[in-house]
């Protein structure tokens, strides 16, 4: 059991709006019939490890032990949820929200020319 502290601290990080969210988005973990395999652990307390290592700029083999998930598997699940594409999807899922409610002002936008693929050739 979480102490409050960390309780306090989870649903800071992860609100049950974005857990609601984002739990339908995350690949499902099967346990192998001979045994092995990925361990079963809590998925939001998984989940709210890797926000807080991202959003902290922590290091895996740092994360505080009050997430009640070991750093080994925070970082499998990381690795696992990343290339099923999960980010991507959540940030769309958390946007379709958002303007679903309003929220999102669609009249002005910023595009990071970082993150476009420059062609070659065509001066």
């Amino acid at each position: 059991m979480m102490p409050v502290v960390g309780a306090d601290l989870s649903k800071r990080l992860v609100p049950d709006e974005l857990w609601d969210l984002a739990a339908p988005l995350l690949p499902s973990f099967a346990a192998r019939p001979q045994g092995g395999g990925t361990a079963p652990c809590d998925e939001r307390a998984a989940f709210t490890a890797v926000v807080y290592a991202l959003t902290r700029g922590c290091a895996w083999r740092h994360l505080p032990p009050t997430f009640g998930t070991s750093p080994a598997t925070v970082h499998r699940r990381f690795t696992v949820w990343t290339e099923a594409g999960l980010w991507r999807r959540l940030h769309r899922a958390v946007l379709d929200e958002l303007g679903a409610r309003g929220e999102v002002d669609w009249t002005s936008a910023i595009l990071d020319a970082a993150s476009v693929r420059a062609k070659r050739g065509d001066r």
